[in-house]
């Protein structure tokens, strides 16, 4: 199990540089985090939802995901509630007090995230967990269901990951071991030090005092890269991407929104060397964009809101009218449309609001959620999503997308004006070609198509050669060998 001194220590990314390590060993290996908080989600096979990052992690182990790779999914609705998923399915809304309290409810989360657990063991080996957050928030020990908790059960090695690059690596880690009960402290077999800058020698004297003070091995020191892409679990650096125009290339702007989810369809259009692609809610931003993308969002109603209040509604009708192309996905595909009602208040108190008026449609949403992988004439993507979309009024049907399992998805006005629920459409190189066919003229001769999935199992065996060169792999195969 990797657990962290604190959020954003990098975990994620070295969970799925050891499941990749242990596949290319020979192993049969597969990812699980007990419990996850992301807005970041993917589809299983089965049409099943779970956290985006154990779905990268799968991928980078060479298995299918399953539900059992993270069973329980908490999706932010706001600062103080969020949606719940159990093994894969909706079961509702909680508030955050009321979650963390013990015996407020009548499903037994403990017994049914072990039992994934379980099932998840008895079909592979290894098992690569991953924490949560910080391992050393002592007062929701009692309720912690994915840290040391899940390791006791499990009988995991505990790897703590510290990130030396955001300064008190020896407090964080220190502390960190020396708050855990005794009981829990054994577990812990390691650290490893991430997001090292500078020269490695200066931190040898560090390494042993670490060592001394900390009672367990320090297995590795990372240094930070910023050459190998993995999918980001969380979108903190989305708004940093630079967004000044590039010569040479077609200028994508996805529209930032408050409540924006899985972001990771936009990886691929930014690894794409005809593509500079950045996240905006500046109007004059949008204004120069050849390519708008609307993306999903956890709370449609409320997102479109905010767009008409800060003008960003209004400048991408406006770049439309005078040239650009506009792309919805899923909540953005929805506010592209004529109205977007909520008769029965599932996302809040607003009942309708007018859209974009780019696409003739209409979209009520609804309580059901349809998760599902498909395929189309593209290629391949899945569904997450909540709401019905239907052309409005006289409209005429005109999908963007024939799935394989005979549904018509989306809407095409033309080659510069469409929505689509499907997630992971912008992972293939004919539809992104189609999206830049309008703008051929702009790009360099040079540039081609991009395929994205080659690039990934690429980043994946980079990430591993990366982490194997700078862990003591030996010393981690004897202790998940030994016995104690």
């Amino acid at each position: 199990m990797m657990v962290g001194t604190g959020s954003d220590v990098g975990k994620s990314v070295v969970a799925a540089a050891f499941c990749r390590i242990f596949k290319q060993d020979g192993y049969n290996p597969a990812p699980f985090k007990a419990q996850n908080m992301a807005l970041n989600s993917f589809a299983t096979p089965d049409g099943l939802e779970i956290g985006r990052a154990q779905a990268v992690q799968a991928e980078a182990a060479g298995t299918p995901c399953h539900t059992d790779m993270n069973p329980l999914l908490l999706k932010p609705q706001s600062d103080h509630t969020s949606q719940v998923v159990l093994h894969g399915k909706p079961i509702g809304n909680k508030n955050a007090y009321d979650y963390w309290r013990r015996g407020t409810s009548d499903i037994d989360f403990r017994g049914e995230v072990n039992a994934a657990f379980d099932r998840l063991a008895s079909r592979y080996n290894p098992i690569v967990m991953e924490g949560a957050g910080s391992v050393s928030e002592i007062n929701l020990r009692d309720t912690d269901l994915v840290n040391l908790p899940m390791a006791r059960h499990a009988h995991a090695d505990v790897i703590l990951v510290g990130d030396i690059d955001r300064g008190g690596v020896f407090a964080s880690v220190y502390g960190s071991i020396a708050l855990q009960t005794p009981e829990d402290r054994r577990l812990i077999k390691g650290v490893i030090i991430n997001k090292f800058r500078g020269d490695m020698r200066l931190f040898d004297e560090g390494r042993k005092m670490l060592e001394d003070i900390c009672g367990v091995p320090v297995l590795g020191v990372i240094p930070y890269f910023k050459d190998i892409y993995i999918e980001e679990e969380d979108s903190v650096a989305l708004a940093r991407k630079s967004m000044q125009l590039q010569q040479g290339k077609v200028n994508v702007a996805v529209v930032m929104l408050r409540h924006l989810s899985n972001y990771t369809d936009f990886d691929a259009l930014e690894r794409d060397p005809r593509i500079h692609l950045f996240y905006t809610n500046n109007t004059e931003d949008i204004k120069n964009a050849d390519i708008i993308i609307l993306p999903g969002t956890k709370s449609t109603l409320h997102d479109l809101y905010e767009l008409r209040r800060n003008g960003c509604a209004q400048a991408i009708m406006r770049a439309h009218r005078e040239g650009a192309s506009v792309l919805g996905i899923c909540g953005g595909y929805q506010m592209m449309g004529i109205e977007v009602l909520d008769p029965n208040h599932i996302e809040g108190d607003i009942e309708r609001l007018p859209g974009l008026g780019l696409l003739p449609t209409s979209t009520t949403i609804t309580e059901e959620k349809q998760t599902r992988q498909v395929t189309s004439q593209y290629g391949r993507g899945y569904e997450i999503h909540q709401g019905e979309t239907v052309p409005h009024g006289d409209a005429k049907p005109s999908p963007l997308l024939r799935l394989d399992d005979g549904r018509d998805d989306g809407y095409v006005v033309d080659g510069k004006c469409m929505g689509t629920y499907v997630h992971g459409i912008l992972d293939n190189a004919p539809f992104v070609d189609y999206l830049l066919r309008p703008f051929a003229d702009k790009l360099s001769k040079a540039s081609g198509s991009f395929n994205y999935q080659e690039f990934k199992e690429e980043q994946y065996d980079r990430l591993a050669a990366h982490v194997r060169q700078y862990v003591d792999m030996e010393q981690i195969y004897k202790i998940l060998t030994s016995d104690d």
